[in-house]
């Protein structure tokens, strides 16, 4: 019962570190696979104290069926040495039978009552021998019945019990991946403060949420106003933090263009704040490629204004409204293996 609840404990545990760990794209499939086997997990554990509360019943007819068993063998017995015994009386008085025959000068009369009276016991006993016989075979294939039963009942509850380790195995590979994902991003996130030492003051600044780290860039740092083209202060920024991402295989990288709620004149090519915050997104991916950061690990993407940090209209909020995300979020390919399986 308590592994059941460090399952459970566990479950809880994952369901958290689970939805933390994922990337946007993927996180809604992976936590709803996750929920499915939490949930799973919680019925098993319903069904585990069903199997319990079974198992002990099963237990208790176990020592009741011990006990008639015991009483069923010694009547059994008894009924074997009766059978005996009235064997032995049936040939006693069968050689009685042909005495009484023998004898020449025994009152006929006398004789044949005689005669009447020991095989109407004959036949009695015939019918007692018959009674206790059938009485017997029943006993036997009654016994035999419940000897199959309780085997299948026994094999049944052995594979409830492997199904439930093999759950909580796969739950504990999960918690050991989150733990280990956890270490890579807080260790990366070290990594990425030291490579980005000292711009705290120009713009930078830099999270850990959910076991992904968020490094947010100020738009004045990276961008000229209304510009999608990244400044030459931007890209040493980007440089220094390039150094730090390459050689991270097991990281993914989603760049965030993020705008605040004036609207965007800035000509034909681009619309609105869609495209502007989906250009620097683009823009900033593009200067990390340039800087040798594997291009299969980085996402482009932009959100307009439709994610502030500040939802005031104060120019102070709009400022801080306008910048660019980095999202350093650990691979999912494990986790994905894990629950596959």
């Amino acid at each position: 019962m308590k592994n059941i609840v460090k399952i459970l404990i566990v479950g809880g545990i994952l369901g958290t570190s689970i939805s933390s760990c994922v990337p946007k794209r993927k996180l809604d499939d992976v936590t709803a696979n996750y929920n499915a086997e939490k949930a799973k997990s919680q019925e098993l554990h319903s069904k585990n104290v069903q199997l319990e509360s079974a198992n002990s019943e099963l237990e208790n007819k176990m020592v009741d069926m011990d006990k008639r068993m015991s009483a069923l063998q010694n009547d059994t017995s008894v009924q074997g040495t009766s059978l005996r015994q009235l064997t032995t009386n049936y040939d006693q008085l069968d050689k009685t039978y042909r005495e009484l025959l023998a004898l020449k000068d025994l009152n006929k009369k006398k004789a044949e009552e005689l005669v009447m009276r020991y095989m109407q016991e004959i036949e009695n006993t015939r019918s007692t021998l018959q009674v206790k016989e059938d009485k017997l075979n029943d006993a036997e294939r009654s016994l035999a019945e419940k000897e199959a039963n309780l085997k299948q009942k026994t094999k049944e509850l052995n594979q409830a019990m492997a199904d439930i380790e093999q759950r909580a195995k796969r739950i504990a590979e999960l918690q050991s991946e989150i733990t280990r994902r956890d270490s890579l991003a807080k260790a990366l996130e070290d990594k990425i403060r030291k490579a980005l030492f000292g711009l705290e003051d120009e713009g930078i600044t830099m999270e850990m949420r959910n076991g992904k780290v968020y490094i947010s860039l100020d738009n004045e740092l990276l961008f000229k106003p209304g510009s999608y083209k990244a400044d030459e202060k931007g890209k040493q920024a980007l440089k220094k933090l390039a150094k730090a991402l390459k050689g991270n295989n097991d990281i993914n990288i989603t760049v965030e263009g993020h705008t605040d709620t004036d609207k965007y004149h800035g000509g034909p090519q681009l619309k609105d704040n869609w495209d502007l915050s989906v250009m620097r997104g683009t823009e900033i991916v593009k200067v990390l490629e340039s800087f040798k950061v594997d291009p299969k690990r980085l996402t482009a993407s932009g959100k307009g204004q439709h994610s502030p940090l500040d939802p005031a209209k104060t120019s102070e909020a709009k400022k801080k409204n306008r910048r660019t995300d980095i999202v350093l979020t650990p691979r999912l390919d494990v986790f994905e293996e894990i629950l596959k399986n």
